[in-house]
């Protein structure tokens, strides 16, 4: 394989690997802030993701480290959009939040 083709098909990985340990974070917050148990939620699914973008990030690098770098820029920029995503809803209610509290000091 032509290693402008590998590189890209890294950072690819990398996007999808950032999908699932982020989005698997947000997911795990969810859950846990509504399980008696959250301790358990968070343990389990942190072990989970570390294992699951470790071998990833194993068998894309495949003994490359110009991969395994391609890999990891794919992984950061899936971070910064999925917290860039999540981050815009939290907003939302902090400004709702926001007038209301206006509203009842006007009252």
């Amino acid at each position: 394989m032509n290693e402008p083709l590998a590189l890209g098909l890294a950072v690819v990985a990398g996007l999808l690997l950032g999908a699932v340990f982020f989005g698997g974070l947000w997911w795990t917050l969810h859950k846990g802030l509504q399980s008696p148990r959250p301790g358990r939620w968070l343990l389990g699914s942190l072990v989970l993701r570390t294992g699951i973008v470790l071998a990833g990030f194993y068998l894309v690098g495949a003994g490359h480290w110009e991969r395994m770098l391609a890999c990891l820029l794919g992984f950061v920029i899936a971070r910064l959009a999925l917290t860039r995503v999540a981050a815009r809803p939290a907003a939302v209610i902090r400004a709702a939040s926001t007038q209301e509290a206006n509203r009842g000091l006007e009252s």
